[in-house]
């Protein structure tokens, strides 16, 4: 999951993950001998990625001729450099980091986004009585929040806050301790956490702001893309069946990620699953179909990461995607 605020187990991880795929041999496309496609994701076990999981599940990987390694990760994960890099043959990531990696020079390609509108957030204490996100701006206390590119955006867009903002969020155990204290979040994840401990909570979505890059995006590199672009349908065709089947019904696939993930119990996956819906399937995705994107949110968010002074200059927007077939 790509919340920034979330950093356990990160190195090592990390560094796991690719000492694994590295030992894992090639051919001369970078796609992995004897049937074998690596997978690796930008965060642990969690309904942000149920649909990938429900596709083992489901054998839909295998239906295809697909052999599907899925590899954990952290928060953080440099999932787009281990895609470029030839470590791993798919990943996932955030439309920002995909612009990011293009900007410097790494063939990476989108290829299906799970989530139509992003989930990061700002929750807050439901009796500090905020209605809106300006409002964590325009008072005081304490927000977690890395110095990342929706920050940025919403710092731009307010100007000099008077809260003050600290760079090492803490997790929920500040939260639930500090009445003052505002944390930036997944909408899906923290707040369903809270709520359990008892604690009312209130969040506003970044995308509301007018900052809304796709998340949870399937990447590969531009060539395996043009390599094997047989491989690519059947793994980009198989995650959309497995998303489908598991907006259906992700009871399944959760008890597989409950078990690779102790850290969330069963009840928090099938709250997250559920919360988590509105913002994959909508208007948009009823009517062009599941993980599809568009030229003018890619320019548009290529746009904002220049002005924001987060890449100099904006890659081809119409290079940093295609969408399923």
């Amino acid at each position: 999951m790509l919340d920034y605020a979330r950093w356990p187990f990160r190195l090592l991880t990390v560094l796991l993950a690719a000492l694994v795929l590295i030992g894992c041999k090639k051919d001369k496309t970078g796609v992995a001998l004897k049937g074998d496609v690596s997978l690796t994701l930008d965060w642990r076990p969690e309904p942000e990625f149920g649909g990938f999981y429900q596709a083992k599940l489901s054998h839909e990987y295998d239906n295809r001729g697909l052999r599907v390694s899925i590899i954990n990760g952290s928060a953080g994960a440099p999932t787009w450099q281990l895609v470029a890099n030839g470590k791993t043959d798919f990943a996932t990531t955030a439309a920002d980091q995909v612009l990011l990696a293009r900007s410097q020079g790494a063939d990476v390609v989108a290829l299906f986004a799970v989530y139509q509108t992003s989930p990061q957030g700002v929750m807050v204490h439901e009796d500090r009585d905020f209605r809106k996100m300006q409002d964590v701006f325009t008072n005081t206390g304490t927000l977690g929040a890395e110095n990342n590119p929706w920050l940025k955006f919403l710092l731009a867009k307010y100007g000099k806050p008077i809260v003050q903002i600290t760079s090492d969020p803490q997790g929920i155990g500040v939260f639930l301790a500090r009445k003052d204290y505002s944390q930036q979040c997944f909408v899906t994840s923290e707040p369903i956490l809270v709520e359990h401990e008892g604690v009312a909570s209130r969040t506003f979505l970044v995308a509301d702001e007018g900052f809304n890059p796709y998340v949870t995006v399937l990447i590969t590199s531009g060539k395996i893309l043009r390599d094997n672009p047989d491989l690519v349908n059947k793994m980009v065709a198989a995650c959309h069946a497995g998303w489908q089947e598991y907006l259906d019904s992700p009871s399944a696939a959760n008890k597989v990620m409950h078990e690779l993930n102790h850290d969330m119990d069963l009840k928090t996956f099938e709250d997250a699953a559920d919360a988590q819906k509105r913002l994959i399937q909508n208007e948009f995705t009823l009517k062009n179909g599941l993980g599809v994107m568009t030229l003018a949110r890619w320019k548009t968010l290529a746009q904002q990461l220049v002005d924001l002074k987060v890449m100099d200059k904006a890659p081809p927007a119409e290079a940093c995607f295609v969408n399923p077939k």
